[in-house]
């Protein structure tokens, strides 16, 4: 097993990229940390992996809160004595509010994409120095690369944001052992807080770019995050995987 012996907590488990990281990473042997705010649905995402043989828990998580991050730490630590692989995966979609110019969308998207990552790194790596090391996962975007119309720019700003933290945390961690890479998404099913981006209108041209020619599914994302947590990828670290059908080659 690829994951075998250990410990992983994924942001945003209980739908879809999310989900699909955690069903995948308790197949190939991880302890999974399903960390959401949707309590319901990241119980049965985490009873799913139960059920099947795998190991997992759900703990409830708003990103955006450092308390609950060092409770959900502490926790992971608590049941499973180390915590070897952080998977930020938690985001909101830029596409959720007509007004692209609004202050308070801003902040919440910076807020989740950006800061939720940036806490969830903060309180992660004193428990993967314990551990002698660690792998962390940052979800981005293509969107970290190029703009977009009517997305709020703060959703470009976020994941840009996201890539360059990454690079800067693979620098300062990597004498503790500490991996740090992000995944880049094309173009995938509309997430949960998407609108615009929803309308199949608005995604046609942009799927008609893709050399690929269809959107990306979730697991697709998942494999190449779980090829970054794991052991496979020892000497990468501050790089982007991007997942997008062909589309930044273009």
């Amino acid at each position: 097993m690829r994951l075998g012996g250990k410990v992983a907590i994924i942001t945003g488990g209980a739908h879809g990229m999310g989900e699909s990281e955690a069903m995948i990473f308790a197949r190939e042997g991880a302890s999974v940390v399903v960390a959401d705010v949707d309590q319901p649905a990241g119980q049965q995402v985490a009873a799913k992996i139960t059920a099947g043989g795998g190991k997992a828990r759900f703990a409830r998580l708003d990103v955006t809160n450092e308390a609950e991050w060092q409770e959900v730490v502490r926790a992971t630590t608590g049941a499973y004595g180390r915590l070897d692989i952080l998977v930020n995966n938690a985001g909101v979609s830029g596409s959720s509010d007509p007004d692209t110019t609004s202050t308070a969308s801003w902040d919440a998207i910076m807020g989740v994409n950006a800061k939720g990552v940036f806490l969830g790194m903060k309180h992660a790596v004193p428990a993967m120095r314990q551990a002698g090391g660690g792998a962390i996962v940052n979800i981005s975007s293509i969107s970290g690369f190029v703009g977009q119309d009517r997305l709020h720019m703060a959703y470009n700003a976020s994941k840009g944001a996201v890539r360059i933290m990454t690079k800067s945390a693979a620098v300062q961690y990597a004498r503790d052992g500490i991996r740090v890479n992000s995944v880049h998404p094309g173009f995938m099913p509309p997430m949960r807080t998407s609108k615009v981006s929803a309308d199949p209108a608005w995604r046609k041209p942009f799927l008609e770019a893709v050399p690929l020619k269809r959107e990306g599914r979730v697991e697709e994302v998942a494999h190449a995050v779980l090829f970054l947590a794991s052991d496979e990828a020892s000497y990468i670290t501050g790089t982007e995987l991007v997942v997008d059908g062909g589309f930044l080659a273009v």
